[in-house]
């Protein structure tokens, strides 16, 4: 059994004071450790920042639907520019062709690059991009970075855990067999998170889990699954998730102890180390992630 390739990768080009790629190290090593039940290496795991080429195009995003990728985990951290016209179309076949892929932004304009990705963008919302349907929502949430205007759910200090809320029926990616509960309680936090939505022309999305925030108890979505489908052409799309912020996957917010850019200066939290259950429920989503992701062709076990 061949393992599941799977290409981490952000939207800016390496930048050292920023949330590049170097920033998601502990994802990296983790999913590289994974084994099946024979012990065989589950994933083989590409990471990288964008690159672009004389015309503008990431060399790999634009052509991600000819690569041996299986999935993509994209984390777009750019401020509107951060996927060309080419890249959106190399991500958007590769979907088409069956690639599993996870789609993640962060707070109010922050990341609106993907709102051009089929189907997956849709469910995105910033604050000028693909604004949230429901017009009660276009309000500060997060009072304390000012700088920042909605969407910013704020559902705990970067370093804490937050407690998220299963939205029935549990969908196999909140599963966790080891917990008492069997199913996964915690996941990072972050002061300011972003918006994502289940398409209302898209019966094969949904929201799966829900934050709530510590400053107006309001509760926001936190990931959208999209199942296998067929489009227009008769393709089968590989299943999808689109999450509120790429902070749930970032070095700091598993250990605030380790390095953040320079502008980054909400206090810290430690909750993912003080609450037991914190980090065993962060890896069985990222197993879980992996796995449910995988396109219909890879043989698991």
């Amino acid at each position: 059994m061949s393992p599941l390739r799977i290409l981490l990768q952000t939207t800016i080009p390496t930048t050292t004071d920023d949330w590049s790629i170097a920033r998601f190290s502990l994802l990296h090593g983790y999913l590289s450790s994974l084994r099946d039940q024979a012990g065989n290496l589950l994933c083989e795991v590409t990471s990288r920042d964008r690159e672009a080429d004389e015309n503008g195009n990431d060399p790999v995003l634009s052509t991600l639907d000819s690569s041996d990728f299986d999935e993509l985990w994209l984390f777009a951290v750019d401020v509107g520019d951060g996927i060309s016209e080419q890249d959106c179309k190399g991500i958007s076949d590769f979907r088409r062709r069956g690639g599993g892929m996870l789609v993640t932004r962060d707070h109010m304009d922050l990341g609106c690059s993907v709102c051009s990705l089929a189907g997956v963008g849709d469910a995105h919302y910033f604050h000028t991009k693909n604004p949230d349907p429901d017009p009660s929502r276009h309000c500060i949430d997060d009072p304390y970075t000012t700088s920042i205007s909605y969407p910013n759910y704020h559902s705990g200090q970067n370093g804490d855990c937050q407690r998220i809320t299963i939205v029935e029926p549990l969908h196999d990616l909140l599963k966790n067999p080891a917990a008492t509960t069997g199913m996964i309680q915690f996941l990072p936090a972050h002061p300011h998170e972003g918006a994502v939505g289940a398409p209302a022309h898209n019966p094969h999305a949904r929201a799966i889990a829900m934050g709530t925030s510590l400053v107006t108890g309001r509760t926001f979505n936190l990931a959208i699954a999209f199942e296998h489908e067929r489009d227009p052409q008769g393709n089968l799309l590989g299943r999808a998730v689109a999450e509120s912020t790429f902070h749930h996957f970032c070095d700091y917010n598993w250990d605030a102890r380790l390095d953040c850019p320079s502008f980054v200066d909400e206090p810290p939290g430690d909750g993912m180390q003080t609450e037991p259950q914190a980090l065993p429920d962060l890896k069985a989503y990222l197993r879980n992630l992996a796995l449910w992701l995988a396109p219909d062709t890879t043989q698991l076990d």
